[in-house]
């Protein structure tokens, strides 16, 4: 699995406002009928101060503009969007695949149990359903989803028997 660093690459400062942007139109898009916890000028806010300087934060590029975003905290795919215009270009599927490279060992997520299509995306890129909740533990309170990717097991070495 290889990335192409010159589509995918670490985000800077100075992409806060895109990465913002994005999100705000992939959720409006995505989510029509799920009230937001946030103002525009709040999420703005929060990737300028918070997710770009502090987060594993990532960012796919087409003609110079900023087209999806990422962001790995830990062992958790925390965001991912992608502009609505660029949807099944392949560019969600790069994301996840740098976000396996990053955490080899695994990864979580949650996503909104309404969020049908992100759930057949995670569920095609080898992420299981692995807890729902009645939406108590985000903002919005909305039922949502965890899911969990973790790598094949490793093939088994060889025994002694086995190796004769």
């Amino acid at each position: 699995m290889e990335i192409d660093n010159s589509f995918v690459r670490r985000a800077v400062d100075s992409d806060a406002a895109a990465v913002a942007d994005v999100w705000l139109r992939a959720f409006a898009a995505a989510l029509p009928d799920v009230r937001r916890a946030h103002t525009d000028d709040q999420v703005r806010s929060w990737f300028r101060e918070v997710v770009v300087p502090s987060r594993e934060t990532w960012v796919a590029t087409a003609g110079g503009s900023v087209v999806g975003m990422m962001v790995l905290d830990g062992e958790d795919l925390d965001q991912l969007y992608l502009d609505p215009v660029r949807q099944g270009q392949g560019i969600g599927s790069r994301l996840v695949d740098l976000a396996k490279l990053r955490r080899p060992a695994g990864l979580s997520l949650w996503t909104f149990q309404v969020n049908e299509p992100a759930r057949r995306f995670y569920e095609r890129h080898g992420f299981i359903a692995a807890e729902s909740t009645d939406g108590h533990r985000n903002e919005e309170r909305e039922p949502d989803i965890r899911y969990v990717w973790r790598p094949a097991d490793p093939p088994c070495a060889p025994t002694e028997r086995s190796a004769r």
